[in-house]
């Protein structure tokens, strides 16, 4: 009998897979931190007999060359993929024995890469489960637009016809088990959904739904900006990431953290936005730990810029840690825990900022600076009267754009809005963090809707 254990990347918005039988098994599109495959793998006790990427991948480093060099694990990537390691080429058709019964089989599946490889698992000769990687998605397909501006369009239609070739081939049964859609944007657009089969894409994805032009024209005009970070993921995943350190960082005073402060350097509270309002290190950054750490600080911070953690706890800098090291944020400078007031010299003081709702903006519009702060799609669904428009993202590089006087930042419930809000405060500018969801703005009668926003 089979099995599929799943494993969540949550801040990422990604998946890998372990899939064997009682004696083998084979990892799919593993994530950096290997040992947690291996602690899969044990508690299934089964060797990982192979490694297999779908992908180059655009959206994190992969664990691949580590995993298959702790275990001994053959290490299969597509073979059109250029890579500069050593690694078994995979071509289209070309099949692997896991366990008794159980055969991988390789299917070209290009459009979100050129190179891009699904496989399909058999049981006895029924097919199972397809991991489709970028390719099939839960209701979508992954982005054709990470590799090279002029093969976005070529790689659209590839997705299309690939979509169709998956399910031509595969029994609507067939279960489908992707890498990107779980908030990844990676995905070229987001579907709601934990599971899928052949079946129900058939039915509902538009890749399958709609003909190849209107699909293509859909997916192009839905693309928007991707983490900054992503134009980093591939080159590093091409030329064999290097194993991970997860031992802790060692320990900064307050005396060397104002020196990183006033060097440039990124100082990063990971505390929740709560507590970071109430007092912190005059200069720091808010990127919450239990937020999209990994995603929004790889694709602010100016690649490369040293940067040091403040946590609550060695707990939760050593989960920072981990997920920093999926993006490529290997090595914290430094780090400190604890109480804030303990990260400041003797003398000085924590800064802090207030917070607020929709419904005490509302009682303070045209005397205050709006500022939201979320993607074009969302503000296109909807708007405050009067606010101005930054995405987060960008939002480092056009302080100067924001008006004069205090600044009501929000964005769809909180998160960003707070990062946001430390890059205004490091600014110094004087700022307020609506921490709330946008719905409560529409409730108040803040809103301007648009024709798609109802």
């Amino acid at each position: 009998m089979f099995f599929v254990d799943t494993l969540e990347t949550e801040g990422l918005g990604n998946r890998s897979y372990l899939a064997g039988g009682p004696e083998a098994a084979v990892v799919v599109d593993p994530p950096r931190d290997a040992d947690r495959v291996l602690a899969a793998a044990a508690a299934r006790g089964v060797r990982v007999a192979y490694v297999v990427e779908t992908h180059i991948h655009n959206d994190y480093v992969t664990g691949g060359p580590e995993l298959a060099r702790l275990t001994g694990a053959r290490y299969l990537v597509p073979a059109a993929a250029r890579v500069a390691f050593e690694r078994i080429p995979v071509a289209d058709g070309d099949t692997v024995t896991v366990d008794a019964g159980l055969v991988l089989r390789a299917l070209a599946t290009p459009g979100h890469t050129p190179h891009h490889t699904s496989y399909v698992l058999a049981e006895d000769g029924r097919e199972v489960a397809a991991f489709t990687g970028g390719s099939l998605l839960i209701g979508s397909v992954g982005r054709p637009d990470l590799v090279e501006p002029r093969l976005t369009e070529e790689l659209a239609r590839a997705q299309h016809a690939s979509a169709h070739r998956l399910a031509a081939e595969l029994d609507d049964a067939v279960e489908v088990l992707p890498t990107h859609g779980f908030g990844s944007f990676c995905s070229s657009s987001q579907a709601e959904g934990d599971a899928t089969t052949i079946g129900a894409e058939r039915r509902s994805n538009e890749a399958l739904t709609l003909d190849a032009d209107t699909f293509v024209a859909r997916v192009l005009a839905g693309l928007e900006d991707v983490p900054a970070y992503y134009a980093h993921m591939g080159p590093v995943n091409a030329s064999g990431p290097a194993p991970v350190d997860l031992t802790p960082p060692r320990i900064a005073d307050p005396a060397e953290i104002a020196d990183r402060l006033a060097a440039g350097e990124w100082v990063v509270d990971l505390r929740n936005r709560a507590a970071f309002s109430r007092g912190h290190v005059a200069g720091t950054l808010n990127f919450e730990a239990e937020g999209k750490l990994a995603t929004y600080l790889a694709w602010l911070i100016p690649w490369g810029k040293p940067v040091s953690l403040l946590a609550d706890s060695p707990e939760q800098l050593a989960a920072a840690q981990r997920e920093l090291v999926r993006v490529g944020i290997d090595r914290p400078a430094s780090a400190a825990t604890g109480d804030p007031a303990s990260w400041v010299r003797a003398g000085d003081t924590l800064r802090s900022f207030p917070r607020a709702d929709f419904a005490a903006l509302a009682e303070r519009v045209g005397e205050v600076v709006v500022l939201d702060v979320r993607r074009d799609s969302e503000r296109a669904q909807g708007y405050v009267r009067d606010s101005v428009h930054i995405p987060v993202h960008t939002l480092r590089g056009r302080l100067d754009e924001v008006p004069a006087g205090t600044v009501w930042v929000h964005c769809a419930g909180g998160m960003r809005a707070a990062v946001a809000a430390s890059l205004l405060d490091a600014a110094g500018r004087e700022v307020v963090a609506v921490d709330d969801g946008f719905e409560a703005a529409r409730a108040a009668g803040l809103t301007v809707e648009t024709a798609d926003g109802g």
